[in-house]
């Protein structure tokens, strides 16, 4: 396949791929309205609470996946079209071991927290603190792990989704026998 016939080719695929992405993102804001909207139906707190809890697990997940739908290319496109004067952004291809070690914590923190929310709060009700400025914080510190984590983790994000992707490590010089 030439360089042009590729490129052409990742440019389609990332125009529906983009709307879907963004359509995703926009959702991830849209399902916060189900919690006002069981407060004037009269739902009960614990409803209430159950949804807030729902929607702030599904947040994370919707990110993950529209993360996954969008791509490198398309993050990329986002980037431009939000920060187009802002030139540095880009994340480097390749980062350092430390500089990786902290964005995998940054990356595994806010999901780990979200999953153990619901258990916390069932087995010791009261001991984490529900504020949103928490929460935002861990959507903010999700969202800056792919700056950290640099362009190929991009790459590595999106291999997960792709059940023909194998790992190939550049770093291993051993003969494979």
């Amino acid at each position: 396949m030439t360089t042009q016939a590729k490129g052409t080719v990742e440019a389609t695929s990332a125009g529906w791929r983009f709307k879907l992405g963004i359509m995703i993102i926009a959702l991830m804001f849209a399902i916060w309205l189900l919690i006002p909207l069981a407060a004037v139906m009269d739902a009960s707190a614990g409803t209430i609470a159950a949804v807030t809890g729902g929607i702030f697990i599904a947040n994370k997940v919707l990110l993950l996946l529209a993360v996954a739908i969008i791509g490198k290319a398309g993050f990329q496109e986002l980037k431009r079209r939000m920060f187009g004067y802002v030139g540095g952004l880009a994340p480097d291809a390749i980062v350092g071991p430390l500089r990786y070690r902290v964005g995998i914590v940054m990356f595994c923190v806010p999901l780990v927290s979200a999953m153990l929310e619901p258990y916390v709060d069932t087995i010791w009700p009261g001991l984490r603190p529900n504020l949103w400025q928490l929460q935002l914080l861990g959507d903010v510190m999700l969202i800056a792990s792919f700056f950290v984590l640099g362009g190929n983790f991009w790459d590595k994000l999106r291999a997960l989704f792709v059940r023909t992707a194998t790992v190939v490590d550049a770093g291993n010089t051993h003969a494979q026998g």
